[in-house]
């Protein structure tokens, strides 16, 4: 049985041996009386350039562009908006942010799901990332449709890190703001 394995691996070793060298040896070759297939008619044969001509469009150089032109003229402020750091560096205190009321919620949207099998697949999927969601039932337009949420957050700063995770995730997060009044 060993010799039959033995013969047998020596067999397949030579005919593998023989089919690369008959494949390195032949080279391919056109076969007379086949064309190749003709371009397609939207194609259209590029006329050749004399030498002369590439030799002229070598020895003109290309046009020289200056990227700042646009830039001139403009002084800080102007036309760009205003300059934090300058504003910093010169003392001014930055506008202050529209103040958020008190009685303001956000959370973290992460989907709407017309089926509460899939809204609860994602959100086990959320649970087996280590983020806690929320599902809420709600009517639109005569539909139920269930959405996944984390949250509440004070402030939208404080869900940053939240949206980072889900975006990591392949999720698309959506900050909702919600009016707790």
């Amino acid at each position: 049985m060993i010799m039959g394995v033995v013969i047998g691996i020596l067999v397949g070793v030579g005919l593998a041996l023989l089919v690369a060298w008959y494949l390195t040896r032949s080279q391919p070759q056109e076969k007379p009386g086949v064309r190749a297939p003709s371009p397609p008619s939207f194609m259209k044969p590029v006329p050749q350039k004399a030498e002369k001509e590439e030799e002229e469009e070598a020895a003109v150089a290309p046009p020289q562009i200056d990227l700042n032109k646009p830039l001139q003229g403009k002084g800080p402020g102007t036309g760009l908006g205003r300059d934090p750091i300058a504003d910093i560096a010169a003392g001014k205190s930055p506008e202050p942010k529209p103040e958020i009321k008190a009685d303001t919620q956000f959370f973290v949207q992460t989907g709407v799901f017309n089926q509460r099998a899939e809204a609860d697949a994602q959100k086990a999927n959320l649970a087996m990332q280590g983020i806690q969601a929320q599902l809420s039932e709600s009517a639109v337009e005569g539909n139920t449709v269930w959405r996944v949420r984390i949250g509440p957050f004070t402030s939208i700063e404080d869900t940053a890190s939240t949206r980072s995770k889900l975006t990591i995730l392949g999720i698309k997060p959506t900050v909702i703001r919600v009016n707790r009044s």
